[in-house]
This record gives C-alpha cells, structure tokens and sequence, in this order.
C-alpha cells in the first residue's frame, strides 16, 4: 500500500441537508468555515449538503416513475396529425395549380 496518500487532516465534522435539517457527525477532512453545535454540547465544523439519503427520492421511496409508453402515445399522435397536415396542405397546393 502506498504510504503519504491519505489526508492528515480527518476530524469530526456535523453534515446537513439543507433541504430537510437532518444532520450526521461523522469523521472527514472536507473543507468549511462553518461551525454549528452537536447534541453532545461541542461544537464541530459544519458542511451543508444540498441532497442526501435523508432527501434522496431513491432513499426515501417517493420516486416518481415516468409513463413512457404514454409519452410515446402521445408522440405518435402529433406526428401522425402533423402528416395529416401535410397531406392536406399538399393535396390543397395540387388543386390550385
């Protein structure tokens, strides 16, 4: 294993979401220039995430699944109007000439 790798500088630091307030101590070497208190009473370095599994839909099951097949229905049908259209506007250009 290569030596000198790792960062030197792992401390206890409090992540929160931002979306939801909900917040983890855990041990990382990411920077910040805040700081917020723990519920142990000691204050911590605080890094404010926009998403995590608090928030994630994955994670939390409020997932939204896409109909596909009606998107594709749905897109069959315009094209289908639209060569109506073309037809028509074709066939209307033939009769004036």
């Amino acid at each position: 294993m290569k030596s000198d790798i790792h960062p030197k500088n792992y401390r206890l630091m409090i992540f929160r979401d931002s979306s939801n307030s909900q917040q983890f101590l855990t041990r990382s070497c990411a920077h910040t220039n805040l700081s917020a208190k723990w519920e142990d009473g000691n204050e911590y370095p605080l890094y404010l995430m926009g998403i995590s599994a608090f928030s994630h839909p994955f994670y939390t099951g409020q997932q939204k699944f896409v109909d596909t097949a009606g998107r594709v229905d749905k897109f069959t049908q315009r094209a289908a109007k639209t060569a109506e259209m073309q037809a028509a506007k074709a066939a209307g250009g033939k009769k004036k000439a």
